[in-house]
């Protein structure tokens, strides 16, 4: 009797105890979520995509990046696994015409990173600006003579059509070499501020200069849309707002002692991590990667 009543005992304590765990939240808990997996990535394009502006330039025959650029603060998050930056600076879409320099052109990045590309999961590209003219409209801006600036940024504006057919080219090579990719494609900052920034050049011909960044941007936005690939735009102009190449707390490069050094009117490196949170914001390459 004495037993069986110890018994009972026994087990009212243990399911008290069990219902005061259950109170206090002593559960098994589940097995936490493994992390997804890196998204494979690849980068193409021009000097944005190189690095340019984040550091030292290094000089790898005809390919120049720095470090560390955007792609590399992209990788450093652990959410892509990169493959490679086949960006070069001063990359034009294809080879030759009269910006061409040696630099791998974005079309000859492609044939290169075919193994890559097809892997891929992630693609992000910036290309465009030198094709259009931009060191012209920097070269005539950058004096005094604001007629000289107009006619340059409105010859560039009316020859942004013809760009657009190329850089639709360039989105669709890339949709056939890595199929399975989102293949993102940003933009291109204002370089000045007119309104609060340093007169390093007349106010007039800063706003010019930004109404031809504007245009260009507009262009690569619609041959996204006209490319029939899944690329996306990333327009990254309100992101660099009120961090202009001339404002108080730059995030582009402008060293006056040397207008047009190579690393001028590229993204320093707080530019560089905005571009990384642009691209990361607008793909989540975590939801990219296959499980």
């Amino acid at each position: 009797m004495a037993t069986h009543q110890a018994r009972r005992r026994l087990a009212a304590l243990a399911g008290g105890l069990a219902v005061l765990g259950l109170s206090l939240g002593f559960v098994g808990s589940p097995a936490t979520a493994a992390p997804p997996p890196p998204a494979d990535y690849v980068a193409l394009g021009d000097s944005y995509t190189a690095g340019t502006g984040s550091g030292g330039l290094y000089r790898d025959a005809l390919c120049w990046q720095s470090h560390p650029g955007y792609v590399d603060v992209v990788a450093d998050t652990g959410r892509v696994n990169l493959l490679g930056n086949l960006a070069c600076h001063g990359a034009l879409l294809v080879p030759g015409g009269p910006f061409y320099n040696g630099a791998p052109s974005v079309i000859e990045q492609i044939a290169s990173g075919q193994t890559a590309l097809r892997n891929a999961e992630l693609v992000s590209i910036t290309a465009g600006a030198i094709d259009a003219g931009s060191l012209l409209a920097l070269q005539a801006c950058a004096t005094p003579d604001t007629v000289t600036c107009a006619g340059t940024v409105n010859a560039i504006i009316a020859n942004l059509p013809v760009l657009e057919t190329g850089l639709e080219g360039i989105y669709q090579t890339i949709r056939a070499s890595a199929p399975q990719a989102t293949i993102a494609v940003l933009g291109y900052p204002r370089l000045f501020d007119p309104v609060n920034g340093v007169p390093v050049i007349p106010v007039q011909n800063q706003t010019m200069v930004n109404q031809a960044i504007d245009a260009l941007n507009s262009t690569i936005a619609k041959a996204v849309v006209d490319s029939g690939t899944n690329a996306k735009f990333i327009d990254v102009t309100k992101r660099f707002a009120g961090h202009a190449a001339n404002s108080l707390e730059p995030w582009i490069v402008l060293d006056l002692r040397l207008p047009l050094p190579d690393a001028n009117f590229h993204p320093n490196i707080a530019g560089h991590q905005a571009y990384a949170a642009a691209l990361v914001s607008a793909v989540k390459p975590a939801q990219l990667a296959k499980r």
